[in-house]
């Protein structure tokens, strides 16, 4: 059975998400502050974390820093605030989603599944596929192992860069619009979220390019979306 850690200190909120999870067929475990959050999401095992932005004592922020350095698990970021620079921050140091409140319950339990159901194919894929290797110039993507190198410096890579990396790569000059690269990679109907993507792909610049400012890898195709280069 999958194990999800929800961080939330709205109890009615722990509540409701807990019953809708369990009844989907997860354990769900809780927490309520950050601090104790932090603690629970580093020393045991989980599938995936919801986590609230604004905690007392440790905010979602530091939780997701934290547990990103440790682990690739999904994480689904919740927030009251609906400034994007929160959520620009909140996809820059990890997350794999963010969710503004308030927020239908079943489209939480629908993302919680597309993550997870994701996540367990990729873990799939790289324990079983032989020949996963991408070169292109520099730039190395070995998916057996989930790493990137650039002329052979290893670059950190959150889950979901990662994947985002691979499937343009895998697709070599081909334009892909936002919303298609989200439905691809995030598994769910884009529903106008074009930020994610967005965020993502400036951080992948950043890690590859030798100047983000004129990318060689990932092209912007104005008015439609991104290509990758051979």
């Amino acid at each position: 059975m999958k194990r999800i850690l929800i961080v939330e200190d709205e109890q009615v909120i722990v509540e409701v998400e807990k019953d809708y999870l369990e009844a989907a067929g997860y354990a769900v475990d809780t927490a309520t502050s950050g601090d104790t959050g932090l603690r629970k999401a580093l020393e045991e095992d989980y599938d995936l974390i919801i986590l609230d932005l604004m905690l007392p004592k440790t905010d979602g922020f530091e939780i997701c820093r934290e547990v990103r350095q440790a682990k690739n698990i999904p994480i689904l970021m919740l927030s009251a605030r609906k400034e994007d620079i929160d959520k620009i921050r909140g996809l820059g140091l990890g997350a794999d989603d963010y969710m503004t409140k308030p927020f239908s319950v079943g489209e939480l339990v629908a993302r919680v599944k597309a993550h997870l159901a994701r996540y367990d194919r990729l873990t799939a894929d790289s324990r079983t596929r032989q020949t996963d290797e991408i070169r292109i110039r520099g730039l190395r993507i070995d998916k057996r192992s989930r790493k990137v190198f650039v002329n052979e410096s290893e670059v950190a890579c959150t889950s979901k860069e990662f994947d985002l990396l691979h499937f343009l790569a895998l697709h070599p000059n081909r334009a892909f619009s936002k919303d298609e690269l989200y439905e691809k990679i995030w598994g769910l109907d884009a529903l106008s979220d074009t930020a994610t993507v967005t965020v993502y792909i400036s951080k992948l610049r950043e890690k590859i390019e030798a100047d983000p400012s004129k990318p060689q890898y990932i092209e912007t195709i104005w008015g439609v979306g991104y290509r990758f280069n051979l």
